[in-house]
């Protein structure tokens, strides 16, 4: 219910191929192509496989669709995001931070204090 109604998908992933894949994918959440440069680049969004035997077959046969659908045949660059960008767990608290810093905290009386306390929340870290 949450998946978008329509999917780009590569003319060279069978849809029935996609549709088993799906299975392997945490919750069910296949590829997604969420965005498109006019270059030919891409931005894909994948969930983790859950079958770490089945991660390398699946994962391959999935970005050599992608390749074969950039005009240039350019090879697909993966980035593991859970590695380099905050939870949404932490996200959430940076956000309830800074709330009940602006609630809470006057700018005017503390600036420096203020300004110490905002890098705390890691709010603006997290949103740059």
């Amino acid at each position: 219910p949450s998946l978008p109604e329509y999917f780009v998908v590569p003319s060279s992933l069978a849809d029935q191929d996609l549709k088993l894949y799906s299975y392997s994918f945490i919750g069910r959440r296949m590829p997604l192509w969420s965005w498109n440069h006019p270059n030919g680049s891409a931005l894909v969004r994948m969930a983790n496989i859950k079958d770490v035997l089945q991660q390398r077959r699946i994962d391959q046969r999935i970005c050599n669709a992608i390749t074969r659908s950039h005009p240039l045949r350019s090879d697909v660059y993966k980035s593991d995001l859970d590695k380099c960008l905050p939870s949404i767990q932490e996200i959430q608290a940076a956000h309830i931070k800074l709330k009940q810093l602006c609630v809470n905290e006057p700018f005017e009386e503390t600036e420096e204090k203020w300004l110490s306390s905002l890098e705390n929340t890691r709010w603006l870290e997290y949103i740059r």
